[in-house]
Parts: structure tokens; C-alpha cells; sequence
């Protein structure tokens, strides 16, 4: 049936539209959206210096210590998150005002203080379980760091919805960057132990929460509306859920790892997935800057061509970032790790790892999609789904291929979520994947990265490589002044 040439006007006037506000949006994202990142990534730079700092200041016992409170303390800001970041600013996007919103900063505010004062009153009955018999002094100061933890979280994610750079910087930095230099002072003119460090980073945080509720100014009188606040938990919980499945994600091939091939193989595969899984990290943090972009957008034709947009112009960036960390690892192993961790031999590990940042890169376009939807419950079980494929994929492939078995399984795990999360959006008729030629790119990046694996580790091949590295700096550049100039 043919349109009348009316209709086919305004169809075609239509799509022109909503290509400006794409080109404009995806300007907004590449540009000052990058900004966000870069402001919160300072946490992993900051975690990636400190870490080696912190082996030297204090005992291995001191550290193993403080490393395992940091797990517990990551599982329980999600918990007292609960979600209810991403809720408001959904809410406040719906609403195309602050009230609402604000009022779900006050319930957010609330439910992390029950969950931290809750988790601290009773440490007495679960941290011996958890392994902390004579170390509860550090798990509970690292307990309370919790509280002005998930609080910060909220005020930012709210802060950015707001796009107000300036106190989001100074909001976000102080809780990073601050926590590591007071903690730092402390350690090294009180005492080198992981308590001592501990407090500095309550200190910093709690600061930083000020700032923060300040800036934000949570409304209390959202407390008592309780049809916003029930939508607002039906989305956030399945989603903290979710996101605690990804925990387990994360850290089930280290669980089967120590049980199939013991804890020195833990500590190389350790390494190995810091180095290769940064860029993974950096993608988490995109994700959270460019939400509030995707929840402002309601035209759903216009928000499903930016997700798409991002994706290709996110892939094309992730092609030379692919071949420089697969080059850059055998120059860096030996400088993390000492001999005895065989890092030659990890240079693979990093590279198998380093390919999940594109089924994440997949997954981060139709999350955006789904958490508009209030897709919680489903974002929540596609979750939980893949931490089962994980596990299940690490026992079959661990004992046989070794840590590199772990590194295929975690890719298979986040192939998963892709998959999963772009089965169950609710309409997908103008769903496209990459062009051939974006493919084609990512193709030749992911062969070139493997040829590399197998270039003998000397110096000779060493210079090599970061001449190579070199190389790929021009066009990243390149991609990203076209990603900023909202081209295709």
C-alpha cells in the first residue's frame, strides 16, 4: 500500500528531526559526556596507583584483609543503593523536573542508612562467618564507609542528570582521589595497618556526602509519597539485584579458579583481568554518565538511533584500545606483578579478557533502552542468567584450558547479557547492527591483537609493540572527533 505523497512528507520531515536531535545528543555525548567519565574513572586510576603503594605500606596479612572488606563493602553500597539512583533520574526525565526526584533522593538517603547501620549492628554475627574473626575492627569501619558511600552515589548520578560539572567533579574527587591521600597520611604517621587506612576513606567520604546532599538538596517530603516511591523500587531493586549478580559475575571465576587450580593461578589471573579489564570499567562508567542523556530523550524512534549511534562510534573507538592493551601487556605485566608470577604467560589472558568490553559495549546500548522501559525485573534476571553461565562455563573450561578457560568464560557470560537484553526489548523492528565496515574494523582489530599474542615477548619485539601502541593513538583520536561531530 502506497503513502500519500502528504504522509510521506511528514514522515520523511519526521525522520530529518529526529536525525538533528540524534546528531546533537551524540555531540552532547562525545563531548561533554566524556567529560563525566573522565571525572569518574579517577577512582579507577586512583585504585590502580594505590594498590601497589599499599604493598609496601603495610603487611600482606594487613592487605589481604583490607582487599577482602573492600568485596564485602562493594556487595553492600549496591545493596544500599538499591537502585534508586537510576530511579530518579528516570523520574526526573519523566517529570522534566527536580520535586520527584528529589523526593526519591530522601528514600534513597534513608534505605542506605537502615542498610548501614543494619549491616554494622550486626558484624558480630556475620563477620566471623565471612572469615573476619580477628580482623573486625577493619570490617567495621569499612562497614561504615557504606553509608556516605551509597549516599555520594546518589547525589552524583543525580548531579549529572543536572549537569552541573563543576560540584560533581569536586563531589566525585574528594570521595576518589581524597579517601587514597587521607588514608595514605594516616597510614604512614599513625600506624600501617588497614583500619588506620580505612578511616581515611570514611573521612573523605562522609565529607564528600555533605557536599554532595548540599548540591542535591533531597526533599523530605518524598519520603511520604509512596506511589513514587513504590514505582522507584519496583525498577531499583531488581536492579541492585542485578547488579549483585554481576558481583558474583566478576567473582565466580576467581571462586573456581581457587578450587580447580589453586590460589597462585588466582593471583595470575588477578593480574592478568586488572590490566585487561579496564577498559571494561571505563564502559561501566560511560554507561552511568550517559544515562541521564537516554532517560531525557522521549521520543523512543529518536532514543533507539542514539543507542544504536553510540554503539557503532563506541566499537570503532574500542578497535585501537583492543590492539594497545593487548600490546602494551607484555611491557607492563613484569612491572605489576615479579617474576614468579610467570607473566609471560598472561599476555593472552589479558587479551581474551580485554575482548568482553565489546559484548559490554552491545549490552550498554539496550540497557539504557530497558531501564526507560522500567525493564528492572528483566535487567535483573538477565543478570543472574549470565552469573550462572559463568560459573557453569568456568568449570568446563578452567580445567581445561587453565585461566585462559576463565577469561572465554567471563566473554561468554557478557555475550549472554547482549543477547538477553535485546531479545526482551519490547520493540525491535528498527533494530540494526553495525555496518559491515564497522565489523570489518573491529575484525582486523581483534586478528591483529591475536597475531600479537604470539610475537616472541624480547626487547627487540618489545619496542616493537610500542611503536605499534604509538600507531593506534591517531586514529582513536580521529574516531573520536568524528564521534564528536555526531557523524556516522
Amino acid at each position: 500500500m502506497t503513502m500519500p505523497p502528504q504522509t510521506r512528507r511528514e514522515a520523511k520531515a519526521h525522520a530529518e528531526a529526529r536525525g538533528v536531535v540524534v546528531q546533537k545528543r551524540a555531540t552532547v555525548l562525545f563531548s561533554r559526556g566524556l567529560l563525566y567519565v573522565v571525572v569518574w574513572s579517577m577512582q579507577l586510576v586512583v585504585s590502580s596507583l594505590i594498590s601497589p603503594i599499599l604493598v609496601h605500606l603495610m603487611p600482606p596479612s594487613e592487605f589481604g584483609v583490607l582487599a577482602s572488606a573492600m568485596a564485602i563493602f562493594q556487595a553492600l553500597v549496591v545493596l544500599a543503593v538499591a537502585g534508586l539512583d537510576q530511579a530518579a533520574v528516570l523520574q526526573r526525565a519523566e517529570d522534566g523536573n527536580d520535586r520527584k526526584a528529589r523526593g526519591l533522593l530522601a528514600v534513597g538517603v534513608t534505605t542506605a542508612v537502615v542498610i548501614a547501620v543494619t549491616a554494622a549492628t550486626t558484624v558480630p554475627l556475620w563477620g566471623d562467618v565471612a572469615g573476619f574473626v580477628s580482623a573486625r575492627p577493619v570490617l567495621l569501619v569499612v562497614v561504615l564507609w557504606t553509608g556516605p558511600a551509597a549516599i555520594v552515589q546518589l547525589c552524583l548520578s543525580f548531579l549529572v542528570a543536572q549537569d552541573r560539572l563543576r560540584v560533581f567533579a569536586v563531589t566525585s574527587l574528594l570521595s576518589s582521589v581524597g579517601g587514597s591521600v587521607i588514608g595514605l597520611a594516616l597510614l604512614t604517621l599513625l600506624h600501617g595497618d588497614a583500619t588506620t587506612y580505612a578511616w581515611g576513606t570514611v573521612i573523605a567520604q562522609t565529607v564528600a556526602m555533605v557536599i554532595g546532599l548540599l548540591a542535591a538538596r533531597p526533599r523530605l517530603a518524598g519520603l511520604l509519597d509512596r506511589r513514587t516511591n513504590a514505582r522507584a523500587f519496583r525498577l531499583g531493586v531488581p536492579v541492585a539485584f542485578g547488579a549483585l549478580a554481576y558481583f558474583v559475575l566478576n567473582a565466580g571465576d576467581r571462586i573456581v579458579v581457587q578450587r580447580l587450580l589453586g590460589p597462585e593461578e588466582v593471583a595470575r589471573y588477578q593480574i592478568a583481568y586488572v590490566v585487561g579489564s579496564a577498559v571494561i570499567l571505563l564502559l561501566t562508567f560511560t554507561n552511568q554518565a550517559w544515562s541521564p542523556h537516554f532517560a531525557g530523550l522521549r521520543d523512543a524512534d529518536a532514543r533507539r538511533e542514539l543507542a544504536m549511534h553510540a554503539r557503532d562510534q563506541l566499537y570503532l573507538l574500542l578497535a585501537p584500545v583492543l590492539v594497545a592493551v593487548t600490546l602494551v601487556s607484555p611491557i607492563v605485566l613484569p612491572i605489576l606483578a615479579p617474576a614468579s608470577y610467570r607473566v609471560h604467560g598472561l599476555t593472552v589472558v589479558v587479551f581474551v579478557v580485554a575482548l568482553t568490553a565489546f559484548p559490554v559495549v552491545a549490552s550498554g546500548a539496550t540497557d539504557p533502552l530497558l531501564i526507560v522501559e522500567r525493564r528492572g525485573i528483566a535487567l535483573g534476571s538477565i543478570a543472574a542468567i549470565a552469573a550462572v553461565v559463568n560459573i557453569g562455563a568456568n568449570l568446563v573450561l578452567v580445567p581445561r584450558l587453565g585461566i585462559a578457560g576463565a577469561g572465554i568464560a567471563t566473554v561468554i557470560a557478557f555475550i549472554v547479557v547482549a543477547g538477553l537484553q535485546l531479545a526482551v526489548l519490547r520493540d525491535r523492528r528498527e533494530w540494526r547492527g553495525p555496518r559491515f565496515r564497522i565489523v570489518l574494523i573491529v575484525a582486523a582489530s581483534i586478528l591483529v591483537s591475536a597475531v600479537s599474542v604470539l610475537v616472541p615477548q624480547d626487547l627487540v619485539w618489545n619496542c616493537v609493540r610500542v611503536v605499534g601502541i604509538i600507531a593506534c593513538l591517531p586514529f582513536f583520536v580521529h574516531r573520536l572527533r568524528v564521534a564528536r561531530g555526531g557523524l556516522a
